[in-house]
């Protein structure tokens, strides 16, 4: 999968954002069976005010959060738990995740800030390719991928509490 990365927060160049979002749109391809080649997300790897504008202006919520997607086209499931259609476009659309409020949330959740911005990568992806979690069956169906691909790569369940 090809990711155009425009890193306005220094700070993400310094994570490997780059290589980090390579695999994990690979990994996301790889576990649903996608043709990798053509596929296209764009990845804007922004600091928490630049993110916290864009989901007032998209979100009409005027705080920083973790990770926002904008699909290209809508390719949700009519059906709760169903898997969506496999895309037709191969510009599955744009991500933008942010870096201050990925660390803080990496560290509050004892994660290295690697592998919770993976998840977030592999959240945003899933988000584009019309999964998503705002009913029951298609958070458990969602949440479940999410898990499977981070596994994969030697990355703990994220939703797994730690105690």
């Amino acid at each position: 999968m090809n990711v155009d990365c425009l890193i306005e927060e220094p700070l993400w160049s310094a994570a490997g954002i780059e290589r980090l979002a390579a695999t994990a749109t690979d990994a996301v391809a790889r576990h649903l069976n996608l043709a990798q080649d053509g596929l296209e997300v764009s990845l804007l790897a922004c600091d928490d005010a630049r993110i916290a504008e864009l989901n007032k202006a998209f979100r009409g919520k005027p705080v920083p959060t973790n990770v926002l997607s904008w699909p290209s086209e809508d390719r949700a499931a009519e059906r709760d738990g169903a898997p969506p259609e496999p895309p037709l476009d191969p510009e599955l659309g744009d991500i933008a995740i942010a870096y201050q409020t990925c660390l803080r949330e990496a560290e509050a959740g004892g994660r290295s800030l690697t592998d919770h911005a993976t998840h977030l990568v592999v959240h945003g992806v899933l988000h584009l390719l019309g999964y998503d979690h705002e009913r029951d069956a298609d958070a458990t169906l969602m949440e479940g991928i999410e898990t499977e691909i981070l596994g994969k790569l030697g990355i703990e369940d994220p939703y797994a509490i730690i105690e």
